[in-house]
């Protein structure tokens, strides 16, 4: 008897570790989703309106984003976070990065949330390519590119028009 509610015991806690890891995924999807995560990181998702599927998410783009810090690209985030442990992850997703990327934005959420977002993106698996190399400012990027800096408008004292 005591043997079969130890059984029951440990399967039920096995059972609640289950629900609670797909919980996290399942938040971390959500998370992605809202936070803009596929804005960037998944080619053609704002053209889509978000219809993309979902195995397409997140490998990164080749279209880079140029300023004076020199082009970015958007991260291939299913191998970049295929490629390192959880607590890396933790740790690196608080650190400064390159414009356009809101950094301030993972270093604001919680530990949970973060957590969440690294489970879901390895749980899509490995996919893609990396994003192309940084290029530094006055280089010449071999890829598309957005200018990704306030344009003054020609033809006026003030840069701002009137309608």
């Amino acid at each position: 008897m005591k043997r079969a509610t130890l059984l029951l015991g440990l399967s039920l806690a096995l059972l609640s570790v289950t629900a609670s890891a797909d919980d996290l995924i399942e938040r971390g999807r959500y998370l992605a989703r809202i936070s803009g995560c596929n804005d960037c990181h998944t080619a053609g998702y704002p053209e889509a309106a978000g219809k993309v599927p979902e195995a397409k998410w997140l490998t990164g783009s080749s279209v880079g984003f140029s300023g004076p810090w020199g082009v970015t690209y958007p991260a291939n985030l299913r191998l970049v976070l295929g490629a390192i442990a959880e607590a890396e992850w933790m740790q690196r997703a608080r650190m400064p990065l390159r414009p356009p990327m809101p950094w301030f934005m993972l270093r604001d959420m919680s530990d949970d949330d973060l957590r969440a977002i690294y489970r879901f993106v390895r749980s899509l698996g490995p996919a893609g390519t990396p994003a192309p190399s940084y290029v530094p400012p006055n280089e010449l990027p071999r890829t598309p590119y957005i200018v990704f800096v306030p344009q003054s408008l020609a033809g006026t004292a003030s840069g701002t028009t009137t309608r």
